[in-house]
């Protein structure tokens, strides 16, 4: 065959892709809008994707699995599905597609595979609204913002009615807060659309009303005059920490949760997949998400404690610079943070290596941790040094942490990365709170000394994990198949 003949070949099997990919497409906005179920494929989102997203993410599953899964195999179990009387739910058709692949099912019985895997004369998954309210609106309370916007067509789980800031609010200021939320200098241009009505003040997102409330003290605010009851509120301020001062939002009319967005004193700490099921959460009133760090090495170590048994260890966090360090020098209350954020390398402390024993208690006392702000704006790195009473090897350690990014309760937390040119910024936009660099894996020689590397997006990473404890903690989770 001539080079133009196989060149002509390329773009004929790749538009056959696309033309599947297209079809993919139509079928998970359907699911999605019409009856609540989300597709994705190895937790990758796949609603209001792109043709070259979908074909991507199908290519990259080749780092899961030995043969990438392909178009075409999604193809037939979303037609399958489409076909099913689904309850609201999460899908992972990567997972399907592996299962169907490994068990040698026919087409002609995708369907009754289909029926039995997922269980689905079992599933009984009613769910109630819940009202969200954002307190505070910088990085953390704006992508939460976006991620409950583009869920409330039609998950019918958590609903965002409003959002408390601390500044004057005039058309002015309301309008600056539209522009933050449509246009973000490390995740991009907002998929919709924001409208500022100063005669409400509101915003309008997605056609969507979303109060504006400005308040100088929490307790002072009536949620219930802007129709809000039995709201959660979602403390993005870091101003409040404990107790205490996190119950002021319970004096509030129309709030019946709080969720803090960094690590509580006095509180329960929760890290998603690793411990909420330790207490119930649904009954507390206040819970803290912990901080970015301590959802990145949390899943990890509780792996490695369960299967190789951690002695002790370091934590060493590369941690882009945060909003709370200074631009250029000046005072700053806190060691080395006022010197100028993208221009050096600021060591500082962290409480993760403690904080991570709040949710895995056999941890406490073992590990020690550490920080160095660096100048990138996003994208962090956990280094895990660690020594282990059970001898392993790179092989089987790298092998069980692709496993649990398989199999079993972490598969929304860890990401398993085989890829050898993986840097900070690949990580930015990321669901995952822990990607595994397999590459950089180290294990001593005698097996008892062990280093990995852990990558994460500590802003929307993260936030993804606010987001779980929040359906979590309002009962708004739907049913999950991964």
């Amino acid at each position: 065959m001539s080079n133009n003949a196989v060149f002509e070949q390329e773009i004929k099997t790749y538009t056959t892709k696309q033309n599947a990919a297209t079809k993919l497409m139509e079928m998970v906005s359907n699911l999605w809008y019409n009856h609540a179920v989300e597709l994705v494929l190895f937790r990758n989102q796949l609603v209001d994707r792109r043709v070259s997203h979908i074909l991507n993410v199908h290519s990259a599953s080749q780092e899961l699995t030995e043969k990438p899964i392909s178009v075409f195999e999604t193809m037939k179990i979303t037609e399958a599905l489409t076909q099913l009387h689904l309850c609201p739910a999460r899908i992972d058709i990567g997972k399907l597609a592996l299962q169907l692949r490994e068990k040698s099912v026919e087409d002609t019985a995708i369907q009754h595979f289909l029926i039995g895997e997922l269980k689905l004369a079992d599933v009984h998954n009613p769910i109630v609204p819940r009202d969200v309210v954002l307190y505070g609106f910088g990085r953390i309370g704006r992508l939460l913002a976006r991620e409950l916007i583009a869920k409330a067509g039609a998950g019918k789980q958590l609903r965002l009615r409003a959002i408390v800031t601390r500044d004057n609010l005039d058309a002015e200021t309301l309008e600056k807060r539209a522009a933050l939320l449509r246009n973000d200098s490390i995740h991009g241009r907002f998929d919709g659309e924001v409208q500022a009505d100063p005669s409400r003040n509101a915003l309008i997102i997605n056609g969507i009303t979303v109060h504006v409330i400005s308040a100088q003290e929490p307790e002072h605010i009536d949620y219930c005059a802007y129709g809000i009851q039995d709201a959660l509120l979602i403390d993005n301020t870091g101003a409040f920490r404990d107790e205490k001062q996190l119950s002021r939002h319970l004096i509030a009319r129309g709030v019946a949760q709080v969720l803090l967005t960094a690590p509580g004193k006095g509180i329960p700490n929760i890290v998603f997949g690793v411990n909420e099921q330790c207490i119930d959460v649904r009954s507390q009133h206040i819970v803290s998400a912990a901080s970015c760090t301590t959802n990145a090495i949390a899943p990890v170590l509780q792996l490695i404690e369960k299967e190789l048994d951690v002695i002790k260890g370091h934590i060493e966090t590369i941690h882009a610079y945060t909003n709370d360090q200074n631009l250029v020098d000046n005072m700053h209350k806190k060691s080395r943070r006022g010197r100028a954020a993208a221009v050096n390398m600021v060591i500082t402390e962290t409480g993760a290596g403690t904080a991570v024993a709040k949710s895995i208690p056999s941890l406490t006392g073992k590990l020690t941790s550490n920080a160095i702000r660096v100048p990138v704006p996003n994208g962090s790195l956990a280094i895990l040094n660690l020594e282990i009473e059970n001898a392993t090897s790179v092989e089987q350690l790298n092998g069980l942490l692709q496993k649990a990014s398989l199999h079993g309760n972490l598969v929304e937390q860890i990401n398993y990365s085989n890829n050898c040119e993986l840097v900070s910024s690949d990580c930015i936009g990321t669901t995952f709170s822990s990607i595994v660099d397999a590459p950089a894996t180290i294990v001593s020689n005698d097996g008892k000394s062990i280093v990995l590397y852990i990558w994460y997006d500590n802003e929307y990473g993260y936030m993804h994990q606010v987001m779980r404890l929040a359906r979590h903690m309002a009962g708004v989770r739907r049913y999950t198949y991964y």
